[in-house]
């Protein structure tokens, strides 16, 4: 049993990894049906908490359905910090995670997420004054290090676990990276492997398909996995490497009715969340992933993208069952 404080996940639980503009409620809640044992929010900035920033708010909005559920902040001051995950706990998640793993310019440049690993003693004070502000657990997520030089990935699990986080979930790629190249789990399992490591420790990157995720479990004995971009448009990888653990099967993928339903759940569950208009504009990135390598399909995504009207969208999309199963 894999435990995170005294939240129980089961064997080999499967995380959603926490995505910008990805990874809101009504996402979270298609892969929740779908089998993701563990949710986390978008990352939220610190400074947007206690600012009151109004789109830093409302990423604390979590739903009974979701829990287990961690709220992740990011930020680059220590004070900062341990404030927003003061206001965080009051939104009630089960846990708290902190993101020192983000590559990307705007968050790296201004000190915030992985740019932390290029200053460890900082990592650990700022971590140490979350863990010590909040009643719940505190989790991190990060990378190998900054760049091929300065892969300290070990270090930081030794030294974070010491001051009292209560897991680590680790992207197999440095900063530099990015998202290219293959990730590289030598490290995770490492310290996996490493005795005195007793916290729970997940591995993430290119977990794609039931035999990737089997892999990384046999091969580097990882708690279990987070998956993220592989679930964009296919929340259904959830479901599919549950089953394969459970009977060493491939389960058939998503009927095209399938597809259709999920959507419409997501679609439904954001205009529920945001409004229409707003609904109808966040869901408009996630279409083209649904339907994904279906022949002829460029007329029915220009409907999605570019209609305002709920009632047409929906409309569309029973053009598109209807369509596609009367050309098979």
């Amino acid at each position: 049993m894999t435990k995170i404080g005294n939240i129980e996940l089961g064997e080999f639980p499967l995380l959603l990894a926490p995505m910008e503009d990805v990874s809101d409620p009504p996402f979270r809640h298609v892969c929740k049906e779908q089998g993701a044992d563990m949710l986390y929010t978008e990352f939220v900035s610190s400074e947007g908490l206690i600012r009151d920033a109004a789109k830093s708010i409302k990423k604390l909005d979590i739903f009974e359905h979701e829990r287990p559920i961690g709220i992740q902040l990011f930020g680059s001051s220590i004070e900062s910090m341990r404030e927003a995950a003061i206001i965080a706990e009051k939104a009630n998640p089960n846990l708290i995670d902190i993101n020192y793993g983000c590559p990307v310019k705007q968050v790296a440049c201004k000190g915030a997420g992985a740019a932390l690993l290029q200053d460890i003693p900082k990592m650990v004070q700022m971590t140490s004054e979350i863990v010590k502000a909040v009643s719940l657990p505190v989790t991190v997520k990060t990378r190998l290090g900054w760049d091929d030089s300065t892969k300290n990935v070990m270090e930081v699990a030794e030294r974070l676990q010491d001051i009292g986080i209560s897991a680590l979930t680790i992207h197999g790629r440095t900063r530099k990276q990015m998202y290219k190249g293959p990730a590289d789990w030598r490290l995770i399992g490492d310290i996996k492997n490493n005795q005195r490591i007793k916290i729970p420790i997940f591995g993430n990157g290119d977990v794609s398909s039931p035999a990737v995720a089997e892999d990384m479990r046999n091969r580097y004995g990882v708690d279990g996995v987070m998956i993220g971009r592989a679930s964009i448009g296919y929340p259904w990888i959830f479901r599919e490497i549950k089953q394969y653990f459970k009977t060493g099967e491939i389960i058939a993928p998503p009927t095209l009715e399938e597809r259709i339903s999920v959507c419409r759940t997501h679609l439904v569950k954001s205009v529920e969340w945001k409004g229409e208009r707003l609904g109808i504009l966040e869901m408009r990135k996630h279409y083209g992933s649904y339907f994904k390598g279906m022949d002829n399909f460029k007329d029915f995504r220009m409907k999605l993208v570019t209609s305002d009207s709920y009632a047409q969208i929906l409309e569309t999309l029973e053009d598109i069952g209807r369509v596609y199963s009367e050309v098979a």
